[in-house]
């Protein structure tokens, strides 16, 4: 079996609470809780997304032009609804252009993410209810 991705690690203040916003906003859980590294999952064992406090942090340096090197696309089926949602979760909205299909956020630490509203032709197949 050749390489897989295990998880993407967010590099951040404050590992417990961006774990707990994004925890909340993708309906996962906890898997590992430290003081400076936490998992969440949609179950145990699945590991997914970890927040990571470094030893030296820094900010990333952006690409020319000042765009972020990553951002997470997360996938909604009502995008006015879960909009509100993200926005109680203590997330701002920042706009980008043209946004078709899609919105820009930045969560509680300033990491840029955008909610994606697919139309129902094209709809992933990892996120269907059957």
């Amino acid at each position: 079996m050749g390489p897989r991705l295990e998880k993407t690690v967010i590099e951040c203040a404050e590992p417990r609470v961006l774990a707990a916003f994004y925890a909340s906003l993708l309906d996962m859980q906890i898997i590992t809780d430290e003081p400076h590294w936490v998992v969440i999952g949609r179950e145990p064992g699945m590991r997914e997304l970890a927040f990571q406090r470094p030893e030296h942090p820094r900010h990333p340096e952006p690409w020319p032009g000042g765009a972020p090197r990553l951002h997470l696309d997360i996938h909604v089926d009502d995008l006015e609804e879960t909009e509100r949602g993200v926005l109680e979760r203590g997330a701002t909205r920042a706009p980008g252009a043209p946004e078709t299909g899609y919105r820009v956020f930045r969560d509680p630490e300033g990491h840029p993410f955008c909610l994606v509203d697919h139309p129902a032709s094209a709809k992933d197949p990892r996120f269907s209810d059957t």
